[in-house]
């Protein structure tokens, strides 16, 4: 079975890339796809975002990285994804998530949608949270995969100096 893990991974965390790898044990397939959102506006461009995930998951073989404008309902039967995977790093995310989830059903009787939690020790990393970290000079390498940390240490020190 293919699984649709959709996001804007503005910049891909460590939070993602292990539900990424857990998913990746319980699916054939899992094709982690990069929304191209007009918006927003992001830190890193649409194929930057989806070379550092292409880097990340370089070592699982079932993961596919691709991008997608438009309905994520809509990407998931055009791939033939059966789940759309949803992380849940805490209470809070889980309205938004649920409300997200039946408006898919909705959409389509076809694809269900699966809440994974994230693991505790990533449970308070979000993209927004290691931009902000990375903007003020803070250490992200427990964050993000080394390359990311790097091309934050690049975007942040363009940005001020």
């Amino acid at each position: 079975m293919r699984a649709l893990y959709p996001g804007s991974f503005d910049p891909v965390t460590l939070g993602h890339l292990d539900l990424i790898q857990r998913a990746s044990g319980l699916f054939d397939e899992v094709i982690v796809a990069v929304l191209r959102n007009p918006n927003k506006q992001p830190s890193f461009s649409l194929e930057q975002r989806l070379e550092q995930l292409t880097c990340a998951t370089r070592h699982l073989p079932q993961v596919r990285v691709a991008s997608f404008e438009g309905l994520t309902v809509h990407f998931a039967l055009q791939v033939q994804a059966r789940v759309i995977l949803r992380g849940l790093r805490a209470l809070s995310d889980f309205e938004f998530e649920l409300q997200l989830a039946h408006t898919n059903a909705s959409l389509s009787a076809e694809v269900d949608t699966l809440f994974m939690a994230t693991a505790v020790h990533h449970s308070f990393l979000s993209s927004s949270v290691v931009k902000e970290v990375a903007r003020f000079g803070g250490d992200v390498q427990h964050m993000v995969p080394a390359a990311v940390a790097e091309d934050l240490h690049r975007l942040f020190n363009r940005a001020v100096g």
